[in-house]
């Protein structure tokens, strides 16, 4: 009879590990999953982003300012407008700048998103 409730225990404790191991596994890939999300929503912002200026947006529209506005802030000053990896000079220097820029804003934050995703995931 002792045998058995020692068996009982251990495949009990056993159990109970399977269950923390299953619920850690899910908090790593939601948590990998809201990431690799926030580095998504980033790269789009600046392609989105890039595209408004490449397309002479109206700058005194609200959602059009939002989204510059915003561009400019996830760019984390490396892909920037003004101060980026690369800066063109001459007619549609500021498209060019733009789209080079920010393009590789935006590749970069999938790159990274993908590799923190990678990791992060069981």
């Amino acid at each position: 009879m002792a045998t058995d409730e020692k068996t009982d225990r251990k495949s009990d404790k056993g159990k109970g590990r399977q269950a923390v191991g299953e619920a850690v596994s899910l908090v790593r890939a939601r948590l990998a999953q809201a990431i690799w999300l926030v580095c998504v929503l980033a790269a789009l912002i600046l392609a989105v982003g890039a595209l408004l200026v490449a397309l002479k947006a109206n700058k005194d529209n609200d959602l059009v300012s939002f989204v510059l506005s915003a561009a400019d802030r996830v760019d984390l000053g490396v892909f920037s407008r003004d101060a980026g990896i690369k800066q063109f000079t001459g007619d549609n220097a500021g498209v060019k700048n733009a789209l080079f820029n920010w393009g590789l804003g935006a590749i970069a934050w999938l790159i990274v998103g993908r590799i923190l995703d990678r990791l992060i995931r069981p």
